[in-house]
């Protein structure tokens, strides 16, 4: 199929992040033709608390759309969405905001999650809706409203995402989709519905959700407001797509099995995409949805490169912001293992493999002769192990590992790239820079409009860079330490519990770094 001219289709990836909105611009042959984003900040009234403010976002959502719209030389074919994952947002019965919108980031819902892992079900409840039992989800969160707010959580008419709530102010439909449905802990992932148990739990009913439907379901049109407001057609159709972990995998080319997305930006994950949704036995990974037949199971951690940028501010700080070369170079004087130093890179608590609000970071192995290259290399080499960690649990749930591609800010270090594939005990690719999520939202767009035979092209249309390989030495020394590190969380749990019973005696903790983005 060809656009105006024989030009191929232009299909336009909308990707509403944690911190900005990017809205990029692909024909059918993978070119970035165009691209705009725009940002909003994230708030922070109360320690725990991650909201933002769904006006900002759908006003970036608006901008970054209209100035992509106007850079191309004809109108999109259609508009295709992915979501940062995990937002709840409560609205009364005209759709009006009564809440903020409650981020993935958000943790008040700690002790409400860590009752529903207690409890012999909640194992299970983790296999039927493929979202293990964290602050992070929807269902701990309405736990919380109900608890903590429960006039409020009264009037909610609906609770829904991000991605629902713009989707409601720009096509008129109150809609979700099976990927961000398969996030919120309220789903059953084997049978594409709203899960029994879980809403009971949650205190609500599926008429008080979305409606569900496929990530490719089609919007016909616009509303006359928003087409104004983005300079496009009402009747430009609009794809309601899917979660940004999913749609990285897409916009990576790992779409086969066998083939792992790993991410390290302020956070990091690992994912894998497979034919039929499933966990491992011990709960340690998500299962969530690309389309009916397209899942990725894996697991995100909340600590990837802001583990770097903490380490300069309290390890090297004449160094100054954005000092992330010299740190890494300074981190290279250190051997392999870091002279027998572990980190734990808990600073903002942890998800996977583990699922709990309760750890902290620590420093294991110290001793007089460790210097600052030696913290610095231990903590770069503390956020690869914990990916290790993640990997295990992706084999754990029956996933073969042919090959891991890699993506994110800290793929510009060559240190950060070895300790990885050494640490992984996998050769590692780096694909050209591809807007991997927002490529992954146009993907399905065309797939979903008859554009593309299927997703299946995004392997060949992603060119790999680089590929680096383990170094023997380096990825035995990682693997005779993994075990130690993976000792390390179950032995420090008690004292973790104790220093959280003891917060409120305690001199108050340092203002927190702000949560990953």
């Amino acid at each position: 199929m060809a656009g105006s001219g024989g030009a191929p289709p232009v299909v336009l990836g909308v990707d509403i992040g944690t911190t900005s909105t990017k809205a990029v611009a692909y024909d059918t042959t993978g070119r970035q033709l165009a691209g705009n984003s725009a940002g909003y900040p994230l708030s922070e009234p109360q320690p725990g608390y991650a909201e933002q403010d769904p006006q900002r976002i759908l006003d970036a959502v608006v901008t970054s759309v209209r100035a992509t719209v106007a850079e191309l030389d004809r109108p999109p074919t259609c508009l295709s969405f992915g979501t940062a994952m995990h937002s709840l947002i409560g609205l009364d019965g005209d759709g009006a905001l009564l809440t903020p919108s409650i981020t993935w980031a958000d943790s008040r819902a700690s002790r409400q999650a860590e009752r529903l892992r207690a409890v012999p079900s909640g194992l299970a409840l983790h296999r039927r809706t493929g979202t293990p039992i964290h602050p992070m989800a929807p269902l701990p969160k309405l736990l919380w409203f109900a608890e903590q707010q429960p006039a409020l959580f009264q009037r909610v008419a609906h609770w829904v995402g991000i991605k629902d709530w713009v989707l409601l102010r720009l096509c008129g439909m109150l809609v979700t989709d099976h990927s961000v449905a398969s996030g919120t802990g309220l789903m059953d992932i084997h049978r594409l519905d709203w899960d029994t148990e879980a809403l009971a739990i949650a205190g609500i009913t599926a008429q008080k959700l979305p409606q569900l439907v496929s990530t490719t379901a089609v919007l016909p049109r616009l509303t006359a407001e928003a087409a104004a407001a983005t300079g496009l057609p009402e009747r430009t159709p609009v794809v309601v797509g899917a979660g940004d972990g999913p749609l990285a995998n897409l916009g990576l080319g790992a779409v086969h099995p066998g083939m792992v997305a790993c991410s390290i930006g302020t956070s990091g994950a690992m994912r894998v995409m497979v034919e039929h949704p499933g966990v491992d036995p011990l709960g340690g990974v998500f299962c969530y949805a690309l389309t009916e037949n397209r899942w990725t199971v894996g697991g995100a951690i909340n600590n990837g490169g802001i583990v770097l940028s903490w380490a300069g501010d309290a390890l090297a700080p004449e160094l100054g912001a954005h000092a992330e070369d010299e740190l890494v170079a300074l981190a290279a004087r250190a051997p392999v293992g870091s002279g027998g130093l572990i980190m734990l890179p808990y600073l903002l608590s942890e998800r996977a493999p583990h699922w709990s609000a309760l750890p902290r970071g620590a420093y294991v192995g110290l001793t007089h002769g460790h210097r600052r290259e030696h913290l610095v290399r231990s903590a770069m080499e503390g956020v690869c192990q914990q990916l290790a960690l993640v990997l295990a649990s992706v084999r754990s749930a029956g996933n073969e590992v042919r090959e891991v591609r890699a993506s994110g800010g800290f793929a510009r270090s060559g240190l950060w790239r070895q300790i990885l594939a050494d640490a992984l005990g996998v050769s590692v690719s780096f694909p050209a820079g591809h807007e991997g999520s927002s490529f992954g939202a146009a993907l399905l767009g065309m797939q979903a409009l008859g554009l593309i035979p299927s997703i299946d092209v995004a392997a060949d249309l992603v060119r790999i860079d680089e590929i680096v390989r383990p170094d023997p030495a380096a990825a035995a020394t990682y693997a005779t330490l993994l075990p130690l590190f993976a000792e390390l969380y179950d032995a420090l749990v008690p004292t973790f519990t104790s220093l959280r019973r003891l917060a409120p005696s305690l001199p108050p903790e340092p203002i927190p770094t702000p949560p990953p983005m």
